[in-house]
């Protein structure tokens, strides 16, 4: 209960919080209304993909502070974080929605997406969902997946992780909604960037998925401040680097962010990342780069959020 509301609570991942998704919490929030509660999302940390395949690359499209945030905008006015660990992962069917959506959570109502599976060996589905939830009274609704128009695959986060995977950012945009952005603080370099005349802010991904390694037209937001920008993912192998970096230069920006939190938001992935012969070659590249960011920019009409 919140604010000794009932709660209806939609279910699920979440991760990348798209269309799709948005969806869902808007059909949550009217069904809410319809039964006199207030809508909720439910969402596991870690993903349970982390859980179960641990080895994994990174793969998260939001980090999950994100993912809340994007949830509350869509419409969910609890955000309710279940712990995935080997306790929850042994759980039955009905287990889950008895000690779980029932009793830890006290929902009023569930719910879910056609294909949301759950419980130990993912043996439950939507239609045993419904008939648990009804079973220990909670007001279940399945919803169908979302699918778009002039595309055959339903919205989804697997095919929007994909989509970065190619670089084809466009197409993630439109399932998402909004423009794939990454956000976090920037670290020190190696510093060529300045060398050349390009600096650049730099960021790492951590835990969220690792996009098609290149170049790409981008806008960063720093300081409140949204400016056009290029960036580079990925090894810089004419310098060379251990690990996959994110590089950003902001056009007409002065200073450094070291430290501070920088946003970059994917508009349009350029060029693969390429190997020079040398540092001249690299700054004769980074200048057409720059060029192209800027014929892109100007044409692109969208929100970064």
């Amino acid at each position: 209960m919140v604010n000794d509301k009932a709660i209806i609570a939609a279910i699920g991942n979440f991760d990348g919080v798209h269309r799709g998704h948005a969806a869902l919490i808007k059909r949550t929030s009217d069904f809410a209304r319809e039964k006199g509660a207030i809508a909720g999302a439910v969402v596991f940390d870690p993903h349970p993909r982390r859980y179960f395949r641990p080895g994994d690359p990174p793969f998260l499209i939001t980090a999950p502070e994100d993912r809340d945030r994007l949830l509350a905008e869509a419409g969910a006015e609890v955000v309710q974080s279940v712990k995935f660990d080997a306790q929850l992962a042994k759980l039955s069917p009905e287990e889950f929605v008895r000690d779980v959506l029932k009793g830890r959570l006290s929902l009023a109502g569930v719910v879910a997406g056609a294909d949301f599976r759950f419980g130990a060996d993912r043996a439950g589905d939507a239609a045993r969902l419904k008939a648990l939830a009804e079973k220990f009274a909670l007001a279940p609704l399945v919803l169908p997946p979302v699918a778009e128009k002039g595309h055959s695959d339903k919205i989804g986060s697997t095919a929007i992780r994909e989509a970065l995977l190619s670089g084809a950012v466009d197409r993630a945009r439109e399932m998402l909604g909004r423009a794939w952005s990454v956000k976090g603080d920037v670290v020190e370099g190696n510093k060529v960037g300045r060398t050349l005349g390009f600096p650049t802010a730099n960021l790492t991904l951590g835990e969220l998925i690792e996009p098609r390694r290149g170049v790409y037209a981008v806008k960063a937001i720093a300081r409140g401040t949204t400016f056009d920008g290029v960036a580079n993912f990925g090894r810089r192998p004419t310098v060379g680097a251990p690990a996959p970096l994110l590089e950003a230069h902001l056009f007409d920006f002065a200073g450094d962010l070291y430290g501070e939190t920088l946003e970059v938001v994917f508009v349009k992935f350029m060029r693969d990342e390429m190997k020079f012969s040398g540092l001249d070659a690299l700054k004769e590249q980074i200048v057409s780069d720059c060029a192209e960011a800027r014929r892109i920019l100007s044409k692109s009409e969208f929100e970064t959020h």
